[in-house]
């Protein structure tokens, strides 16, 4: 099995299981028996319930987590809105805010920036929805290069979905801590605190924001009951809390896309024990089980998905992570790289590492982007195409040391300002390099010579 062989320890400890009832304790005997909210809770903690759905949600669909902790999360100072003009104006998903623009779109690698920490190195490339209404998403870059202090961060608009680049995130998040490397992903689910320190120096990565609903398995269907994400690969935290008397911190919440901040004179990181189905969790991406076709032409690439995050109308989604890992390609008499495409569904790609095998020329590297938006024609370039054409028809590995991913979302999604224009890495020559070199190749049976 190609699971990640990575250089930097993890030094922390995990459950598996993908949406199951989790149960932890740093201190024995600090879950109740029997009951969830006690009278008194055992040494003297406070419960506190985290809801990530309503109460009446169905069974099957409903969310919650039990803590048991030193002081309540509700013991802060008011919110007070921090750069509030300017983090709003580059973080908006409101419509006519973003550009929205049929090309198509492709980034050079973003820049790392070793002088902001986690809460501040978030940028907006695309979106589209309102987190006001819990409804679409938001596409963001990170790029930090120092520890966050004694803060914490969180968010209400949505669920983070955190595909890292570059670098190593140690994540103490309030339910436990979590170190996240390049091929594994995380999810930080609305309203979960969490602190973002740097063991190995600066981080770069992309993250997608669900504001509607919450991520999930995607169902097999005909494919069975195995394949593509396995529930047992996926690693939730076990309860770590600190014991601080008294101490300083400041808590941040991204509301609305607008920055606020708070005092508070004790931990965040208190929760003692916890149990129930709303926690963060990371997937090691080299555990995912590819499948293709053994006869001819490509199934969709929908059998790359990951992780969904469904819309209200069955089978689309707000948000898919779709992955492009390490494969075997056996077919006969078929192209091999995707085939050229619309498609009503907006398809955003990042690049983790290696090439990408439809895109031969060079412009996509590790640490770009592209966007190509609802009906936006796209497929392979030219160099691919030919190369594609040609090619003797035998199983082939490929992607080998390549990980490509893509946000796809049912929404036409708007570019922000910072995406188009201030990070200065939108490619003006893409159209012109990938798709104005394609030749004619038909021959037109009844036209005479």
């Amino acid at each position: 099995m190609p699971v990640t062989n990575f250089s930097h320890p993890d030094p922390y400890k995990y459950q598996t299981g993908f949406d199951s009832h989790h149960e932890t304790e740093a201190v024995e005997g600090a879950l109740p028996i029997g009951q969830n909210s006690p009278q008194k809770a055992p040494y003297g903690l406070y419960t506190e319930k985290l809801s990530g759905t309503a109460f009446t949600a169905p069974r099957h669909e409903n969310k919650q987590t039990w803590v048991y902790r030193i002081l309540p999360a509700a013991a802060h100072e008011n919110f007070i809105a921090e750069d509030a003009d300017s983090y709003h104006t580059s973080m908006t998903t409101e419509t006519h805010k973003l550009h929205h623009i049929p090309n198509q779109l492709r980034w050079n690698p973003f820049d790392l920036d070793e002088k902001v920490d986690w809460v501040h190195g978030l940028h907006l490339i695309a979106g589209s929805g309102d987190p006001t209404l819990k409804q679409g998403l938001g596409i963001l870059m990170y790029a930090v290069g120092k520890d966050m202090g004694k803060e914490a961060f969180y968010s209400a608009d949505g669920d983070f979905l955190i595909v890292p680049q570059h670098g190593v995130l140690d994540i103490q998040t309030e339910l436990g801590r979590i170190i996240l490397r390049p091929n594994e992903i995380c999810v930080i689910p609305r309203g979960v605190r969490y602190r973002v320190t740097l063991p190995d120096g600066p981080v770069r990565g992309y993250i997608c924001e669900l504001y509607q609903g919450h991520y999930q398995l995607p169902e097999l269907g005909p494919i069975g009951s195995n394949c593509l994400a396995n529930p047992r690969d996926f690693q939730a935290p076990v309860a770590a809390f600190d014991d601080e008397e008294e101490s300083e911190y400041k808590l941040y919440s991204k509301f609305n896309n607008t920055l606020f901040a708070a005092r508070q004179n004790h931990t965040p990181f208190d929760v003692v024990a916890w149990h129930g189905n709303y926690y963060p969790f990371k997937y090691d991406l080299g555990r995912f089980n590819t499948i293709g076709s053994i006869s001819f032409d490509h199934p969709d690439p929908s059998i790359f998905t990951v992780l969904t995050g469904p819309s209200d109308h069955v089978g689309t989604a707000i948000a898919d992570f779709v992955i492009f890992p390490p494969r075997w390609l056996v077919a006969e008499g078929t192209f091999r790289p995707p085939w050229y495409h619309r498609n009503t569904m907006s398809e955003f790609m990042g690049l983790i590492s290696g090439d990408y095998d439809a895109k031969v020329g060079g412009g996509f590297k590790p640490a770009g982007a592209s966007l190509h938006n609802v009906m936006s024609a796209h497929g392979p370039d030219s160099g691919a195409f030919e190369g594609a054409s040609n090619a003797e028809l035998k199983p082939q590995k490929v992607g080998d040391g390549s990980m490509a991913f893509m946000f796809e979302s049912a929404l036409m999604v708007g570019v922000s300002e910072w995406g188009l224009k201030t990070c200065q890495k939108v490619q003006p020559e893409y159209n012109e390099h990938s798709w104005k070199p394609l030749k004619r190749h038909f021959v037109n049976p009844n036209k005479k010579a």
